[in-house]
């Protein structure tokens, strides 16, 4: 079993402010609306989430196209500063795709704002080397989903004149 970790670093910056970015990471009716790759989705009743140090974020992950790939996933926060820094350690269990076992992953996701209604995405998420491919190609379909959520988020917004 290989035991080198590699530090995945993503960065990205969004066409939303600082709050709203960070808000689609906590609460659990924007998490349900873009967390996982293509095909995936969280069923909101099973969302739990604490956000605090000493907290936690649960939820399960089901695949459309098989329904048994069932991923649970619980996020021992270790540091919260709101609105700007969530990072704790990701356990990864339930049925995986293949040759995929369950692990665990430290994962650090900064929020950073970038002016004019922008937030530049930060994370970092430590790895066994044959899980940060497949680990990188799910964020970036994650982003996919979450543009689309954020830009829903942005119009509520601006009719109503405050981030939901």
């Amino acid at each position: 079993m290989e035991t080198e970790t590699r530090q995945l670093a993503i960065s990205r910056v969004f066409d939303a402010p600082r709050e709203l970015v960070y808000r689609a990471f906590t609460d659990p009716d924007h998490l349900a609306e873009w967390w996982g790759p293509m095909g995936h989705s969280l069923p909101r009743e099973e969302i739990d989430i604490d956000v605090r140090p000493g907290g936690y974020q649960r939820w399960t992950e089901v695949s459309a196209n098989d329904p048994d790939l069932r991923i649970h996933i619980d996020i021992n926060l270790t540091d919260v500063t709101d609105g700007e820094l969530l990072e704790g350690v990701m356990h990864v269990t339930g049925q995986l795709q293949e040759d995929i076992e369950p692990f665990a992953t430290r994962l650090r996701v900064e929020f950073h704002d970038e002016g004019e209604g922008r937030t530049r995405l930060e994370i970092r998420q430590w790895l066994p080397p044959h899980l940060s491919g497949p680990s990188e190609q799910g964020w970036f379909e994650a982003f996919t989903k979450l543009d689309a959520t954020l830009a829903s988020a942005r119009i509520a917004v601006d009719e109503e004149g405050v981030v939901t």
